[in-house]
């Protein structure tokens, strides 16, 4: 497992985002002009799934360290965790979209797609296993009932 924390990743791609605007300048033809207002609700979207996910893992008493999966004590699978596995990283997906459409530049959403692949194979992946080995059954029926983004 990466030990690069998924908030510093999505960071990363945020960064990576604000330099693929700035280095493909500002040809109309790769920018695309979305209300701020929209921006800030999409964001705004992101942040609440964040915070309501943490919430419910602090109700059920478990880690919020993605570094230290194995730490995990209950398997949270109500409230917004009935609609996504990764509430959390969808969260910061959102953010990472709000940003780029912000930006205005249609090619830094590249920087989604990256932050989507990076966190699924170095994060939620072997997430997914420990937690597979942790609660057998229980986690396996979960992953049959709810879809890992969305």
């Amino acid at each position: 497992m990466i030990r690069i924390p998924p908030p510093l990743q999505a960071l990363a791609c945020a960064a990576l985002a604000w330099a693929v605007h700035h280095w493909t300048g500002t040809g109309q033809l790769w920018l695309v002009t979305v209300p701020h207002w929209l921006t800030a609700l999409l964001a705004s979207l992101g942040l609440a799934v964040d915070l309501f996910a943490v919430w419910h893992f602090h109700r059920a008493a478990t880690t919020v360290n993605p570094l230290r999966p194995e730490r995990t004590s209950t398997l949270v699978t109500h409230g917004i965790y009935r609609y996504s596995r990764n509430p959390m990283y969808l969260g910061m997906t959102l953010l990472l979209v709000a940003w780029c459409l912000w930006l205005g530049n249609l090619i830094s959403l590249m920087t989604v797609a990256l932050f989507v692949w990076v966190v699924t194979w170095l994060q939620i992946v072997p997430e997914e296993q420990i937690l597979a080995q942790r609660f057998g059954d229980e986690f396996r029926r979960y992953q049959r009932e709810v879809r890992r983004w969305l």
